[in-house]
């Protein structure tokens, strides 16, 4: 079973941008896909965006689309989540997962605090 840790949150001013990576430990298949959630205080988790392997298929939730980027590098195993025209009610937990459609697959890691300041 894929491993995944994530990293490169921090804080950032509002309309400033960061980059998260999920680096996975094992085997990866094409047809997997990954997802980023994000839990903000207070509120459930939710998704924001995954992407397969492959890079055939990406989906966005609406208050990622038309900010966030996702993409990967197979080479190194790594999913990226490129965060541009960051909002303080981005602030959040951001967390990657296996998913099959927008659920996630295993359990949770610690996650990468993303802090956005107005």
């Amino acid at each position: 079973q894929v491993q995944l840790v994530e990293s490169g949150g921090g804080l950032v001013q509002a309309g400033g941008s960061l980059r998260l990576s999920c680096a996975a430990s094992g085997r990866t298949f094409n047809n997997d896909a990954v997802g980023w959630f994000r839990q903000a205080p207070g509120k459930e988790r939710e998704f924001v965006a995954k992407m397969t392997w492959s890079g055939g298929i990406t989906y966005y939730a609406a208050p990622a689309a038309g900010r966030f980027t996702i993409s990967r590098d197979n080479a190194k195993k790594t999913m990226y989540l490129q965060m541009n025209s960051l909002k303080p009610e981005d602030t959040a937990v951001y967390f990657c997962n296996a998913v099959r459609g927008i659920t996630a697959l295993g359990s949770w890691g610690q996650g990468t605090q993303v802090t956005v300041s107005s």
